[in-house]
């Protein structure tokens, strides 16, 4: 009998050690989980901080650049009044129109990055992305032409509708459409005809999900597949005087949809680019990243 009530004594006591580790294993886990919860909250605090605080010197920056454009823009034009004599005169006014140049360039680059770091707010509305095309290649079509490259139309004869807001939309088609004519610009001074080809589709995806889709198609040089996995990240660029801003703002408005943007390219064969939009707005907005 005693050595029952032992063997039970035993038994409590290994019962109670266990439970004993176990509820501190548990308690242990959850300290860790609560404090890398509350590191990562004052991240991400710290980093939405960081990004008012630069949208907001962005911005105190575009107001003295307005200032040194117009005097830039004054002082070139009192040189000439000045009447200094050649080569002098022409030296000074050189380097008062680079000054105005250099001004405008940081006042884009500052743009684009007030653009992609910006809120995005949607007014979308069922919309026909014909009409949408439609619209931009009526107002693209003098720049294509200026730069030797041909702009067409490939739409199919019945509506495509998206809900999307058409603004956002176009301005994002507009950052694919002038890369696209910038990298054809070489191959249209070689006397090679460069096209630009706009279409659009409806397709379902293996979700059976429909979405509408906006095809931007160059006859360009086209992109290797180390190029194309990098061309979304800000800055990446492989133009001379680009801000590499373009690329990942179309991406930003069209994730911001509820949508996504495929790449097809191969060097020497050209670029498509599809913008895939639902045909319907989506119940919540997607998280910015």
């Amino acid at each position: 009998m005693q050595v029952d009530v032992l063997w039970l004594a035993v038994g409590v006591i290994i019962g109670v050690v266990t439970a004993s580790v176990i509820a501190w294993r548990l308690v242990d886990r959850h300290l860790r989980r609560t404090r890398a919860a509350e590191r990562r909250a004052r991240s991400a605090g710290r980093m939405a901080e960081l990004g008012a605080m630069t949208s907001g010197l962005a911005h105190e920056i575009k107001n003295p650049l307005s200032t040194i454009a117009l005097n830039a823009q004054l002082l070139g034009e009192a040189i000439d009044e000045l009447g200094v004599e050649e080569p002098d005169r022409g030296r000074l006014v050189r380097r008062a129109a680079s000054l105005g140049r250099e001004v405008e360039r940081l006042r884009a680059i500052l743009g684009d990055f007030l653009d992609y770091a910006g809120e995005i707010r949607l007014h979308r509305q069922p919309t026909d992305l014909n009409d949408v095309v439609g619209e931009l290649v009526d107002f693209f079509l003098p720049q294509a032409e200026r730069q030797g490259v041909r702009l067409r139309s490939d739409l199919p004869g019945e509506p495509v509708v998206a809900a999307i807001d058409v603004g956002q939309v176009k301005q994002a088609v507009l950052n694919l459409m002038l890369n696209a004519t910038q990298a054809m610009s070489t191959a249209a001074d070689r006397g090679t005809q460069a096209e630009l080809i706009m279409r659009t589709e409806r397709v379902v995806d293996e979700d059976h999900v429909e979405h509408a889709v906006l095809h931007v198609t160059d006859t360009g040089p086209g992109m290797d597949p180390q190029t194309v996995a990098r061309i979304f990240e800000p800055y990446f660029t492989t133009r001379s005087g680009g801000t590499g801003l373009g690329l990942p703002t179309a991406r930003r408005l069209v994730e911001q949809h509820g949508g996504r943007i495929d790449v097809h390219s191969e060097p020497g064969r050209g670029t498509d680019f599809a913008l895939y939009f639902p045909v319907s707005i989506p119940d919540s907005p997607p998280e910015e990243p």
